[in-house]
């Protein structure tokens, strides 16, 4: 099991870093789109094309959640609007620098604005590109996980409370439990140590920070292997969290002030909260609510679950498994989540 866990873990990491310690939110500027109703004429003599005649053009990155993101929204713009769907290349900067100046590609099914806050906002101001919505259905990407089985045998586990009367279960017969951290120098690392603090551990759980993500995954794999108690810092979408079924601890509201605080090594006095938001949006060129109100809707309705994301880059491990036939079997079995994005009610 741990040769899979880490095989999987190295092969199918999320190639955008973990959030820093700042709030996203502060650093970009988002537009509210454009009335989709308000941009179709009805003085049409005759039905359009569809897409306006013109091809959707979708930017494919380099991380698999994006490109599985890319190939699902293609197949399904084909086959629910009548359109021409193809994928480009993409990159964050270079993609949202494109769609700012000539509103190509039409559509970035992933972009994490806050990598590239400077384009982005520069984009924006050109009036070519626009926010349609979160790419994903939750809003928060990092946190504390425990195992399913530990929930099963204490259901209450899902709450950062409930820690300090189960902390003995995860001491293994020791003084005090294991916390498996983020690497001592990630952003993440900072802000663990204080949420100990903050939520009143800091005498029950010792804080263990591996010295880089090999070793992260490693501690987590030994633990799961021998079904022990584990509690542990990770980020989603992971394939991690769904080939071996984890649960995320709620830490509690999100606090702007307390987070900010969180942030700095020398936080006086920590307070709880959840990590921050992330905005990480899908881009639409501003032609397509002009020219493809119908496909700027879908677009906006468009979130994708974090439990399915995670799903799909677990089926990625399998033989034979590429990002064309992982996208395939999703439009093919899971109609109840994409249904809802192309306006039509689960089941039909």
């Amino acid at each position: 099991m741990l040769r899979v866990f880490v095989a999987l873990a190295v092969g199918l990491l999320l190639a955008v870093p973990v959030v820093p310690p700042v709030l996203a939110q502060d650093s970009v500027t988002s537009l509210p789109p454009p009335d989709a109703a308000a941009a179709s004429s009805s003085e049409e003599l005759a039905p359009p094309a569809p897409c306006g005649g013109q091809t959707i053009t979708i930017a494919r990155m380099q991380w698999p959640s994006a490109q599985l993101l890319a190939e699902i929204h293609a197949r399904l713009i084909r086959a629910n609007f009548g359109c021409a769907a193809e994928m480009v290349p993409g990159d964050l900067g270079a993609t949202a620098s494109s769609m700012g100046v000539n509103g190509q590609p039409a559509v970035a099914p992933e972009l994490w604005i806050t990598r590239v806050p400077e384009i982005w906002n520069g984009a924006l101001k050109s009036q070519e590109v626009r926010q349609a919505g979160s790419t994903y259905a939750e809003p928060v990407f990092e946190g504390w996980f425990v195992p399913d089985y530990e929930v099963v045998a204490h259901p209450d586990l899902t709450k950062v409370e409930a820690l300090k009367a189960y902390w003995r279960d995860f001491a293994a017969g020791g003084k005090k439990a294991r916390f498996i951290s983020c690497p001592p120098d990630w952003a993440c690392a900072v802000i663990n140590r204080n949420l100990i603090r903050a939520n009143g551990l800091t005498d029950l759980f010792d804080v263990v920070e591996p010295a880089n993500r090999f070793e992260l995954d490693t501690l987590i794999a030994e633990a799961v292997s021998r079904k022990e108690p584990i509690l542990f810092y990770y980020w989603q979408p992971n394939a991690v969290l769904a080939q071996f079924g984890f649960a995320p601890v709620d830490l509690g509201p999100f606090d702007k002030e307390a987070f900010a605080c969180l942030g700095r090594v020398a936080c006086a006095d920590p307070k709880p909260s959840s990590f921050s938001p992330d905005p990480v949006i899908v881009a639409l060129a501003q032609w397509v609510y002009l020219e493809a109100p119908e496909v700027a809707a879908y677009f906006q309705r468009a979130h994708m679950p974090f439990a399915e994301m995670n799903a799909l880059l677990q089926n990625l491990n399998e033989p034979n498994a590429t990002i064309e036939n992982v996208a395939d079997a999703f439009v093919a079995a899971r109609g109840e989540v994409w249904q809802q994005w192309v306006g039509k009610p689960a089941g039909q």
